[in-house]
């Protein structure tokens, strides 16, 4: 990145609420948006640290579009107090769909250095950027595992996300291989049970695969039986909440609602 791109990504970062409330004005938000767009690339990316909650001094390297949320910690503030709660130093947590680690490096700080992060995330340029994020936290003890988790261990079809819908990529998913894309690319799945064969198991797992859950634990039968792992899951639809709330139930699990999309189960 330039020198003048930098700067002008700094301060979108630190205006970030007044271009917020711009946005919402009607016609000029518009225009203000298509400003924005011209004058800075859409993949520019500028090193920021995190201003609250669990995670406030923590470094990630962001897009300003995308990066008030983030830098303020607002996201999913559940989640983030069930980590707080459940993980302790020297704990294994796995971080299914972990994107660009945001929740990656909030367990890294919680399960120090005599713990261990292990962040999937199958869209290789989001990979990348993850593993950037761990590294500039000096978080040796996380690795990023560039994959899929499904329910068994095999090359799946995943679609990106287009960088204009999701700036991030945080929508990418397993697809059926009959999709046609130029988004869709083939990478490796794993399932949980093999992963954990030959790797230290999860105390804690997190989970956010963009409608895939039940397949990935449809993979993990032997995780839930013998390690009784702390789950907290992102439930896509309607569907998957019921069939899991049923399987985690029939594993011995005692399931709460964190919020309307979100899901604890801790085994009884």
């Amino acid at each position: 990145m330039t020198e003048s791109p930098s700067r002008l990504a700094n301060f979108f970062l630190r205006h970030s609420s007044v271009r917020a409330r711009l946005r919402r004005l009607p016609v000029l938000g518009a225009l203000f948006a298509w400003i924005a767009n011209k004058i800075l690339p859409r993949g520019t990316l500028v090193w920021a640290q995190i201003q609250n909650g669990p995670g406030q001094g923590l470094w990630m390297r962001l897009n300003p579009r995308t990066a008030e949320a983030v830098q303020q910690s607002t996201g999913e503030p559940q989640m983030q107090q069930a980590l707080v709660e459940h993980l302790r130093p020297g704990m294994t947590f796995y971080d299914l769909g972990a994107n660009i680690g945001f929740f990656s490096l909030i367990a890294a700080r919680l399960v120090g250095s005599s713990g261990r992060v292990v962040s999937f995330e199958a869209d290789p340029e989001i990979a990348c950027r993850l593993q950037e994020n761990l590294q500039r936290n000096n978080f040796s003890h996380a690795v990023v595992e560039q994959k899929a988790v499904w329910s068994e261990t095999a090359p799946v079809s995943f679609a990106r996300v287009d960088a204009s819908a999701s700036p991030d990529r945080g929508l990418g998913h397993v697809a059926a291989n009959t999709s046609k894309s130029s988004l869709l690319i083939s990478v490796e799945a794993v399932s949980l049970d093999d992963y954990s064969l030959s790797h230290p198991a999860p105390d804690m797992i997190k989970c956010d695969v963009e409608g895939a859950e039940r397949e990935v634990f449809q993979g993990a039968q032997r995780l839930l039986r013998e390690k009784r792992s702390i789950l907290l899951v992102e439930m896509h639809s309607p569907e998957n909440y019921r069939a899991l709330i049923q399987k985690f139930a029939e594993f011995g699990y005692s399931c709460r609602n964190l919020d309307e999309n979100h899901v604890l189960a801790l085994p009884r």
